[in-house]
């Protein structure tokens, strides 16, 4: 057998001001073919994982480029058209091929491209033709397409937010894949349309019970293949945002529609409750100052770099300083300018500084003071799972009794190893601001005393009822009430 394998991933807020080009994936990842490191960087794991499996089976693995770059707003049309084509001549290259396995996000959008991911498939799908194989693996943050669909024999999806099951769903992908080749599967998709957007960590019920729920009918149905939730990403404004469930059967198509209809309109009945509470910058400090230990850790939820935004609102920070805390630590504000200041007038350095608050209306406002510099560190890196997530060059700044993590390149803040690097010990802090909707929860709540999600600000559009869309569907909850009209729903 012979197996081509590539992967092309970003998430695009389509309301964030960051736009992306081609040194935003050169930042975050860009490995052309046979350089692509031995861990994966979440949407790259088919390839890492292709490599135990070609190398188990005996079977020829031809790699193309894999290109990541951290989310943010639209991708440059030239960047994506090329980095499209070189992973399309490369497959050119490497034809015949028996199939073609793919590391996707599947929130892709680029000037001129609504559907990137779609384009892209449809593209390889004219190389190999319409009997050779082609899967993918998808963030479940992403929009399933139509044409995605009628385009891919299967999708896996993660099933955890935080996403920590990147690799393992990966070995799903590959497993079914292989099954297929070997001629013991003959994969059939199927979807049902929720008719909602909604946010759904499995960090806390009700969602981790239907993730539960999915994982023991895989292992207890033979049919049934694989099962996914497709999220859905509500920063997205494109025509088919929405959350689907995915059903893969072994060549049992209307079972799947049964199952995934039965799925979907079990989820749909429980829209609205699945999002953590949140407080503002106000009572988050009141809370976190009230705890009798620490660290407490306050998520700036909605400042997420994970889900395309800059990363630079300073609402809590400030609200920190306005009431003279100190023994705190926020990580991370992203200002490559400030950093540039800072690696020039090097450590030890006490200097007036403004930083934050540059990108976007509802980040709050630039910080002005004296600060003191603490650590630089160059290429700064910290740990996501079984890899790595950079954060470009970064300076620890103390201003006021506070610590603050200036960074350069754009990252949520996934693992207490981001303080670790810039001299800091998150578990001496009584109070840890971090960027991040709810990857964090996997790492900081094995040291938290007690986890604050707040929000501060409107850098992120997360109300769709309000959100200003202009291509989005509106005949989706929370857009409309009823959007299956009188169909029943389970309890």
């Amino acid at each position: 057998m012979r197996l081509f394998t590539a992967a092309l991933a970003t998430e695009t807020n389509t309301f964030s001001p960051i736009c992306i080009d081609r040194r935003a994936f050169e930042a975050s990842l860009y490995a052309p073919p046979g350089k692509h490191p031995p861990t994966p960087t979440l949407c790259t794991a088919p390839i890492t994982v292709g490599r135990k499996v070609a190398a188990a089976k005996g079977w020829e693995l031809i790699e193309g480029t894999a290109a990541w770059a951290d989310p943010a707003g639209l991708i440059n049309r030239e960047t994506y058209e090329e980095l499209r084509d070189e992973i399309l001549a490369q497959l050119k290259a490497a034809m015949p091929v028996d199939g073609v396995v793919m590391g996707l996000h599947g929130a892709m959008v680029a000037n001129g491209y609504d559907d990137p991911e779609g384009d892209l498939l449809a593209r390889v799908r004219e190389i190999i033709g319409p009997d050779v194989l082609l899967c993918a693996e998808l963030d479940p943050h992403s929009h399933l397409t139509a044409k995605r669909v009628g385009l891919a024999d299967f999708f896996v999806a993660f099933k955890e937010f935080p996403h920590t099951d990147f690799v393992e769903r990966a070995e799903d992908l590959w497993r079914i894949a292989v099954d297929a080749l070997e001629g013991r599967v003959k994969p059939a998709m199927s979807v049902f349309d929720c008719r909602m957007i909604d946010v759904f960590p499995t960090s806390r019920e009700p969602m981790r019970s239907f993730v539960d729920k999915l994982r023991a009918i895989e292992a207890s149905d033979p049919d049934v293949l694989s099962l996914s939730v497709i999220h859905g990403f509500m920063a997205g404004d494109v025509p088919e945002m929405g959350t689907k469930i995915i059903c893969v059967t072994d060549d049992k198509a209307q079972k799947g529609e049964r199952l995934a209809r039965e799925l979907g309109m079990e989820l749909f009945a429980k829209r609205g409750s699945f999002l953590m509470p949140q407080v503002d910058e106000k009572q988050a400090v009141d809370e976190a100052l009230r705890a009798a230990d620490g660290p407490v850790v306050v998520a700036d939820m909605w400042d997420n770099p994970g889900g395309g935004t800059a990363g630079d609102a300073t609402i809590i920070l400030a609200e920190l300083l306005r009431r003279g805390v100190t023994n705190a630590a926020v990580g991370t504000i992203w200002d490559p300018i400030a950093v540039q200041i800072c690696m020039a007038a090097g450590e030890g350095a006490e200097i007036p500084l403004r930083f934050g608050a540059k990108s976007a209306l509802g980040t709050g406002n630039p910080v002005d003071g004296h600060v003191e510099i603490v650590r630089l560190v160059r290429d700064a890196e910290m740990r996501f799972g079984e890899s790595f997530a950079p954060f470009g060059d970064a300076a620890h700044i103390r201003i006021d009794g506070v610590d603050v993590i200036l960074n350069t390149t754009r990252a949520q803040s996934f693992d207490p190893s981001l303080f670790e690097v810039m001299g800091i010990d998150p578990k001496q802090q009584k109070i840890l601001v971090i960027k991040s909707t709810n990857h964090f929860y996997s790492s900081f709540s094995k040291i938290a005393s007690k986890i604050i999600y707040c929000a501060a600000g409107t850098p992120y559009p997360n109300n769709p009822a309000k959100t200003a869309y202009r291509r989005a569907r509106r005949d989706i909850w929370p857009m409309i009430q009823d959007p299956h009209g009188q169909e029943t729903v389970s309890a």
